[in-house]
């Protein structure tokens, strides 16, 4: 057990929830009692300030965090991280795709959770000691649903988890999906802008389209190739980081994720041999590097994903061959609004400038 002060940086999908919320999530075994006292004697900081369990934290953030209260005699002791077998350590080891002084890339398999909850005992996180050096732990900056398979990106130290956290909440790293979804889309290279919000009454598993209370959600999408009318193969660029944004997004075009129930329903299975497994993978992503350059990375995919693009006639290859341009998403409709107005400013003047002309006289 450590008798020294802890500092976390605040990881992406961190961003606005409730220090206790955060507790639950990364420090578990640490009481309510214990982080409320730790906040009312300040000893609990976020970025060098108080800070109380009820206070949102922000992305980049680093949340310090004195050392675990001794045990009393006749508590509970915090439990010690069980020691990973070589079959785990084996596993995890496999899914590596990039490697460096500052970071790791995992191809994450569909079917395991990235992080720990309710009667999840097996997750990314916990399998991360197998690249521990001592006391440092990698750490996740990111996360992807438990469904969703592919690049997932872990920062090897405190310092790179907290450019990474930034690098998130700042909008400069870049994630691209592959997905089969229902449908066709109508337009090829669209962009949904629909706000997200926890759906009441699902525990916040499950997200809606809520203009009024949500928050600003963007993903563009691109179709890469179609089967007739039943299905798309498409490429999806999301430009904020929502809980579930894009299933939710998706589902919420009429064209929901093929395999995606919860947001789907009955609706999006497919017959014909196609696996009923959720067809979304992480294809890319791209990240400066604390150290200077970039992490660029591809993650294959997952057998039942590439087995049902060949059952319906895809060529993995085609999937490579869009333009580039993912990083230059389509304005938003307040950027549009802003630029008619200012064109519309700027015709008047002219106009205004064209009568004067023709009031003059020239001698």
């Amino acid at each position: 057990m450590t008798d020294t002060v802890r500092q976390y940086p605040i990881g992406y999908d961190d961003d606005g929830i409730r220090v206790d919320r955060w507790f639950k999530r990364h420090l578990p075994d640490t009481s309510f009692t214990a982080v409320a006292k730790w906040a009312r004697t300040g000893q609990l900081r976020l970025d060098g300030a108080r800070v109380g369990p009820g206070d949102r934290i922000a992305a980049g953030q680093v949340l310090r965090v004195p050392p675990p209260e001794p045990v009393r005699v006749g508590e509970k002791p915090v439990r010690e991280r069980t020691p990973l077998t070589d079959d785990q350590i084996g596993y995890v080891s496999e899914m590596v795709i990039h490697r460096d002084a500052a970071a790791l890339v995992l191809n994450k398999p569909p079917g395991l959770a990235t992080q720990g909850g309710t009667k999840t005992t097996e997750h990314v996180d916990g399998l991360l000691d197998a690249f521990a050096e001592g006391d440092a732990r990698p750490k996740l900056v990111h996360r992807l649903d438990k469904d969703t398979s592919g690049a997932l990106l872990v920062a090897r130290t405190a310092r790179a988890a907290g450019f990474f956290a930034k690098a998130f909440s700042s909008r400069t790293a870049r994630k691209t999906y592959w997905a089969l979804v229902i449908d066709v889309p109508s337009i090829d290279d669209g962009m949904v802008e629909l706000a997200l919000a926890k759906q009441p009454g699902t525990g916040g598993e499950k997200m809606h389209v809520d203009e009024a209370e949500g928050l600003a959600a963007r993903t563009r999408y691109r179709v890469i190739e179609r089967a007739g009318n039943r299905t798309a193969w498409v490429e999806l660029l999301p430009f904020t980081g929502r809980t579930h944004q894009l299933r939710a997004h998706m589902a919420a075009i009429g064209h929901p994720i093929v395999g995606d129930g919860k947001y789907g329903g009955q609706a999006a299975f497919l017959t014909g041999g196609i696996s009923r497994k959720m067809h979304l993978h992480a294809r890319r992503i791209r990240v400066d590097h604390p150290d200077g350059g970039a992490i660029d990375v591809t993650a294959e995919l997952p057998t039942h994903f590439a087995e049902s693009l060949a059952l319906l006639g895809f060529e993995e290859m085609s999937g490579n061959f869009l333009p580039d341009d993912s990083e230059k998403a389509p304005p938003s409709k307040e950027v549009i609004k802003t630029r008619a107005k200012a064109h519309a400013k700027s015709v008047r003047k002219e106009r205004r400038g064209e009568r004067r002309g023709r009031g003059e006289r020239t001698n």
